[in-house]
């Protein structure tokens, strides 16, 4: 079997929960294979590739699996980071969500192409063409309905633009080929929503499952620190089922890891990529430098030959950097943070240092069980400001001044 290495001495019986086996991840195609020698109690080391293309002479199927044996017995190879089964398992339904979002995506713009052929500007008039507004709309027009006023008439009392606004939106030419896009493009979003409420129910099933690490009766979920209460409620808990995901994380991770600014909507999604168990990274460092999300350092010589961060595909790290940047705008510590980062490093590297910051709360919380605290960043805002002004002073002594500060006068 390609890829694969066998670490037994050959004059000792073989035993099954001494072995282990070193395997190169290529595609899917490693996934089988590792399933078995898994259940067979085989210790598997899954190892990047990319750790050996550029070794020459060694492109067939079988000196490849004698060089990844040579390095493996030397102990050349690291493990890629797998969780376990059940976490997998659940990761993989999440990635099929996300493929079916992404479809759901393009037949979206299909309907916004076949509408800007009829000459409808509806799809400009209204944020989402997909909302309560835009998808009654779409709906009656493929119904037969085909006044302006009629039509304007569906829109829900939140859209911001009147009713005049959105008729004149409407007129245009009815081409019937244009419709019959507009419609299967309809049908096929339809479709995709339908699976995607599907594959949530598949999800829920199965974290439900999981072992809980705290007790919901004994210890209560704390209080939600954020404005919005009843908006963020509603975002997180199906209709349909009533699976609540803030409840379920915290059950997860012990924790509530949801008042981490930026998190809300990605817990349960790092939960399927990086798992709930942070004893495989040592430290935070280990932990952020695995999500690529530190500076890497090229030295020869003693010489620095490159500095900067590593171009490197890891999906949790991702989803901290999405969740860096959604604070844009935040008026939390944590946003105000990301926009100082932007004027010093750019909006690239803010990003990314915010990201860092945000992965190394979720590991201290995670690892150490203790909620989010806001109020440390009062103490931290105070040291900065300290620093800043003894950097101040030291720079005005340098030159040869002396700094005064200013006694505010009494009110009058």
């Amino acid at each position: 079997m390609d890829g694969l290495r066998r670490n037994v001495e050959p004059h000792r019986p073989a035993q099954v929960h001494s072995l282990v086996d070193s395997m190169e991840s290529t595609g899917v195609y490693w996934i089988p294979p590792h399933d078995v020698l898994e259940r067979h109690g085989l210790k598997v080391c899954l190892v990047n590739a990319r750790n050996m293309k550029n070794v020459p002479g060694r492109r067939t199927d079988w000196h490849e699996c004698q060089w990844l044996q040579y390095l493996h017995s030397v102990g050349l190879l690291r493990a890629a980071f797998r969780p376990e089964g059940e976490v997998c398992a659940v990761r993989s339904l999440m990635r099929h969500r996300n493929d079916l979002m992404l479809m759901a995506n393009q037949h979206v713009q299909h309907m916004h192409k076949a509408l800007t052929q009829m000459n409808l500007q509806i799809q400009h008039v209204i944020n989402d063409i997909t909302g309560l507004t835009g998808l009654a709309i779409v709906d009656a027009i493929l119904e037969g309905e085909r006044d302006t006023a009629v039509l304007a008439e569906l829109r829900d009392r939140r859209v911001k633009a009147s009713e005049e606004t959105i008729r004149k939106s409407l007129v245009g030419n009815w081409r019937p080929e244009h419709l019959f896009t507009l419609k299967q493009s309809r049908q096929m979003y339809r479709n995709y929503q339908e699976q995607i409420a599907a594959c949530d129910e598949e999800i829920e099933k199965l974290v439900v499952r999981f072992e809980p690490r705290v007790n919901p009766d004994d210890r209560p979920l704390p209080p939600d620190g954020k404005q919005k209460q009843p908006r963020n409620k509603k975002k997180t808990v199906n209709p349909k089922t009533g699976f609540d995901v803030r409840s379920e994380s915290y059950k997860l991770f012990g924790v509530d890891l949801t008042q981490v600014p930026g998190l809300a909507k990605n817990v349960l999604v790092l939960f399927t990529e990086v798992g709930r168990d942070m004893s495989r990274w040592p430290t935070a460092a280990h932990f952020v430098s695995w999500l690529a999300l530190c500076p890497d350092n090229d030295i020869s010589g003693g010489k620095v030959l490159w500095r900067g961060t590593r171009h490197r595909h890891n999906r949790a790290g991702q989803l901290f950097r999405l969740a860096a940047h959604a604070l844009h705008h935040d008026q939390t510590p944590m946003g105000n943070y990301l926009r100082r980062m932007k004027s010093k490093l750019g909006p690239k590297g803010a990003t990314t240092a915010t990201a860092q910051k945000i992965a190394i709360i979720f590991y201290t919380m995670v690892k150490n069980q203790v909620e989010y605290d806001a109020t440390l960043w009062a103490q931290r805002d105070a040291q900065r400001e300290q620093r800043y002004q003894e950097k101040l002073q030291r720079q005005a002594r340098q030159l040869g001044y002396k700094l005064v500060p200013i006694e505010e006068k009494p009110a009058a």
